[in-house]
């Protein structure tokens, strides 16, 4: 569990992270072998599901090593499939990290979220609708690991 820290409210214990694959953790298919380290420290403290809307095997392909559940969506209702897992998985207890139109829903919903405004750029909904933007997401899953950084941004 990661706890956040907010100001003038109760604290978040978030258990799961949705993380974005295409544009997200993912530039041009290509995952950073920092990223990829950092998403098995948080996968000790957390349950963290790799969603992408391309062939499954070519996540897991991508991704070998990385102690995550990749999960794929049909194209054309990823945004609604996003959200009804957040939803399952609980809203208040998850952190939704993506950078597209179909991760706006899941964002806006999470306990949690955060926009990855990469090389392959952010929609203005998600980036509206995040508590918090990043540039990288290398800074994005150290926001997590690193409390300090927290407090720097959320201010508490």
């Amino acid at each position: 569990m990661i706890t956040l820290l907010r100001p003038g409210q109760d604290p978040l214990e978030i258990h799961f992270i949705l993380l974005d694959f295409e544009g997200t953790l993912s530039s041009d298919r290509r995952v950073h072998p920092k990223a990829k380290d950092k998403i098995n420290l948080l996968s000790k403290r957390t349950k963290i599901y790799i969603l992408t809307k391309e062939e499954k095997t070519l996540a897991e392909e991508t991704l070998k090593k990385v102690k995550a559940e990749i999960v794929d969506f049909k194209e054309g209702k990823a945004s609604q499939q996003k959200l009804d897992l957040l939803r399952q998985l609980g809203t208040i207890r998850t952190v939704a990290i993506g950078n597209g139109i179909d991760d706006a829903p899941m964002i806006e919903e999470a306990g949690f979220s955060i926009c990855v405004m990469g090389k392959e750029g952010a929609s203005s909904e998600a980036m509206q609708k995040a508590d918090v933007v990043f540039t990288t997401i290398i800074d994005a899953l150290d926001f997590l690991l690193k409390p300090l950084r927290q407090k720097a941004t959320l201010g508490h």
